[in-house]
Formats: structure tokens, C-alpha cells, sequence
């Protein structure tokens, strides 16, 4: 491969690159809680399992860029330079290096991957506990921690011709979700009739919720905001419009909460 045809490999890729960093960084320091149109990165991290996750995604990303512009320098080889050892019908070294090296790199994705994996699913010492349990089509969330009956609602998504102004269309609720920041809380997730997921990407969840069966998962939110979630399962016609709104504030508003209801 010649120095122009190099040259030219690495001004497109200069290229791509800038277009791909104007997408995905945002033009404004509003954080990225919420999808959004054309978006071609993930949700801003508010918890450590999705800052974990956003990192372990970008190792992978790293790993994907040296493997394309292997293959592609290869493929131009190739094509365009000279062919050498027409002959050759063996080759013990190549074949050990092209075992060994696809290998260390499944190795390098997988011992992250395992320990990301078992990240996930601790649960430490939680302060509160909420249930969340998926309905067709709509969320119902339980406050088991205070006074004697836990304290129950549910939460529908806003019809089209209710939102107010600055309201995002299919992702608001009428009842959100309040969770207090700074406070390992553990979320047990069931579901009432079909399988639901509850996910919220900004926080890192994603749990089945499949009838008859309880399953937990533990979230510790850094900061306050408002993170918007779906089902993440397909649950019938109206799966696309059961939204999650979580509502990440202080212990203190947490409890005026609490004591409003």
C-alpha cells in the first residue's frame, strides 16, 4: 500500500470521526437523560452501573476500530499491493497468529463483560425498597418501606391532547416515580399478567418482570434529575405506551413526598 492511498484512508477517517463527535456531543451542557432524535451515543451516566457500562462500551468500540481498520488495510492489500507467495499452501506461524490474536480479543471483551455482569446483579445493603410491577399496558409501583400498608399507585402515560407545554409526547406519566439520590435502593420488578421489562438507560436498569416471579436489581442514583424509561419487552398492542418517569431528588423532598401521599 502506497503513503497516498494512506494519506487518503486517514483523512476519511478524520472525517467520519468529526461528524460522528458532532452527533454525539450535545450543542448545549443540558445533560442527555431522555432519547432523542438521530442520537448516536448513550444516556449521560447517573448512576456507577451505567457509568460502567458506558466505559465497558467504549472499550468495545476501541477494539471494533483497530479490528475494521485491520480487515480494511488487508483487503486494500490485497487488491492493490503485490501478491507474494502464490505457492504457498501452508503457513504454521500465520495460522497460530490468526487463532491466537481473534482470541485474545474475545478474551479482552469477555473477562469486562463477566465482571460488569456480576456488577449488575449486587444488590448492597439497601436503605429502601420499592416494587415496580407492569400491567398491560401501565406501571404500578409500591412503597413497602412506610407505615403500616405499603403505599401503592399507578402510573399511566399522559395522553397526547393532556401535555403541557415543554411535555415530552409518549414518555410522560401522571404519577412519577420518586427515588431519593445518594441511597442504595433495591427495585423488585414483577409483572401482573405478560412480561414486561423495566428499563431506564440513564440508571443503568433493565429487569424482566415476568409474572409470578420477583426479580431485583439495585440502582444508587448520583445525582438528581428526571430519567425517562419503556418497557423494554414486547407486551401487546399498547407495549409502546407504558413510559417509566423516574424523579431522582433529596432525601429530604423524598420524604415530603413520601408524606403527601
Amino acid at each position: 500500500m502506497n503513503k497516498d492511498t494512506i494519506v487518503l484512508i486517514i483523512e476519511a477517517a478524520k472525517g467520519y470521526f468529526v461528524l460522528v463527535i458532532k452527533k454525539v456531543i450535545p450543542k448545549s451542557s443540558c445533560r442527555k437523560d431522555l432519547p432523542e432524535a438521530l442520537g448516536m451515543g448513550l444516556q449521560d451516566a447517573a448512576s456507577p452501573i451505567m457509568e460502567e457500562v458506558s466505559f465497558f462500551h467504549d472499550q468495545i468500540m476501541f477494539l471494533l476500530i483497530i479490528i475494521i481498520i485491520a480487515v480494511l488495510w488487508l483487503i486494500m492489500e490485497a487488491l492493490i499491493g503485490k501478491f507474494y507467495d502464490r505457492e504457498l499452501v501452508e503457513g504454521t506461524v500465520l495460522e497460530i497468529v490468526w487463532t491466537i490474536v481473534p482470541a485474545m480479543v474475545l478474551v479482552l471483551i469477555a473477562l469486562p463483560s463477566l465482571r460488569l455482569l456480576y456488577f449488575m446483579d449486587e444488590v448492597v445493603n439497601p436503605a429502601l425498597t420499592i416494587k415496580a410491577i407492569g400491567h398491560q399496558w401501565y406501571w404500578a409501583y409500591e412503597y413497602s418501606d412506610y407505615e403500616e400498608e405499603p403505599i401503592c399507585f399507578d402510573s399511566y402515560m399522559t395522553p397526547v391532547s393532556e401535555l403541557a407545554h415543554g411535555d415530552f409526547r409518549l414518555l410522560e406519566v401522571d404519577q412519577r416515580l420518586f427515588l431519593p439520590i445518594e441511597t442504595h435502593i433495591r427495585i423488585l420488578v414483577t409483572g401482573a399478567d405478560v412480561l414486561h421489562s423495566f428499563g431506564v438507560p440513564a440508571l443503568g436498569l433493565k429487569t424482566d418482570a415476568v409474572p409470578g416471579r420477583l426479580n431485583q436489581t439495585g440502582v444508587f442514583i448520583k445525582r438528581p434529575g428526571t430519567f425517562f424509561g419503556q418497557c423494554s419487552e414486547i407486551c401487546g398492542a399498547n407495549h409502546s405506551f407504558m413510559p417509566i418517569v423516574v424523579e431522582a431528588v433529596s432525601f429530604m423532598k423524598f420524604t415530603r413526598f413520601i408524606d403527601a401521599l
